[in-house]
Formats: structure tokens, C-alpha cells, sequence
């Protein structure tokens, strides 16, 4: 029997513009000064055209998807494969999807979601998983109001309307 929470997307989460103020605030919030993504001279000395982003900024992005739906301590962990660079003035679109709900050696339900970061030409320059508390969900999630086998729209929908949260790139920038 399939989990009607199987197939639920998150709110999408489409985050600013990454600038050179992006990477900068990043930069000191994270502790990762490479020159590779602050300085140009230092980017092209490496064959890039210009300052690619710090990877861990489009993760960070990804835990704020997650976290904008759960509540952090609803977390069991969230990890990413970085495939593509985030050019400088690229506009990071983050998605997720449940893709399985399954219970821990201690019983505790959990659901693991599927995350992706694309930028607007549809490269996908992360790819990841986050697994959190199942109980979490239902607590933002309606109960849907059909068969438990079929998802239905009562399970998405309500989770789509959910306030998008603010894409300051100060705020990004000090939450990685």
C-alpha cells in the first residue's frame, strides 16, 4: 500500500539572484573565502569566465526548502551531489518531492524527499535527498479525504500554499 504522503511536493523555493554580495555575505558567514568564488582574476586563472558559486550556498538553499516545510528538529539528515556550477547572476529554483515513507530500525516513520536546485535554462546543478520525521508532514498536511492507496490534490495542494519563505540574500546567506 502506498503512503498517501508519497508524491506530495514542497513549496518551491526560488531563490535571488546570486551576486558577488550573495557570494561575499557567504563567503564570511561560511568561512569559505576562496578566492575561486570572490574574485574574478582568481576565476579565471582557474578557466572559469567568471566567479562560479560556492556549492554549499545552493545546499543551504535546499536546507531552507526543507525546513520551510518541517521544523528543523523534524530533520534526519539532507544531503547533495553537485553537479553543475551556479554562475554568478544565476537565479537557483529549488523543488521537492516525497518519494518514499518508510519506518527506522526505532519504528519512527520517515519520509525521504527528493531536492533538486535548476537554474532558468534548466540545468540541474544539485541534486539531494533530505529523509524527516513523517509526524512532521502530517501535522502540515491535511489528512486526505480519499483512498489511502491513491495521492490525491488534498495532499499537494495545501502544501503548495504554503507561504514561500523571504529569499533576502542576507538571510540565505547567514543560514547555510
Amino acid at each position: 500500500m502506498t503512503d498517501p504522503l508519497v508524491g506530495a511536493e514542497l513549496p518551491d523555493l526560488s531563490a535571488p539572484q546570486v551576486t558577488r554580495a550573495t557570494l561575499a555575505l557567504f563567503a564570511g558567514a561560511s568561512g569559505d573565502h576562496n578566492p575561486l568564488h570572490i574574485d574574478t582574476d582568481a576565476a579565471r586563472a582557474a578557466g572559469f569566465d567568471d566567479v562560479p558559486a560556492h556549492g554549499m550556498l545552493s545546499m543551504a538553499y535546499l536546507g531552507r526548502l526543507v525546513t520551510s516545510w518541517v521544523p528543523l528538529d523534524a530533520v534526519r539528515s539532507l544531503k547533495a551531489r553537485f553537479s553543475a556550477m551556479t554562475p554568478v547572476h544565476a537565479r537557483p529554483h529549488c523543488t521537492g518531492r516525497i518519494t518514499a515513507v518508510e519506518e527506522s530500525a526505532d519504528g519512527e516513520r520517515l519520509a525521504r524527499i527528493a531536492l533538486t536546485v535548476r537554474l532558468a535554462d534548466g540545468t540541474a546543478t544539485v541534486r539531494g535527498e533530505a529523509v524527516v520525521a513523517a509526524a512532521a508532514l502530517t501535522r502540515t498536511a491535511p489528512t486526505p479525504t480519499t483512498s489511502a492507496t491513491t495521492p490525491t490534490t488534498s495532499v499537494s495542494t495545501p502544501m503548495k500554499s504554503t507561504p514561500t519563505p523571504t529569499t533576502s540574500t542576507r538571510t540565505a546567506s547567514a543560514h547555510p
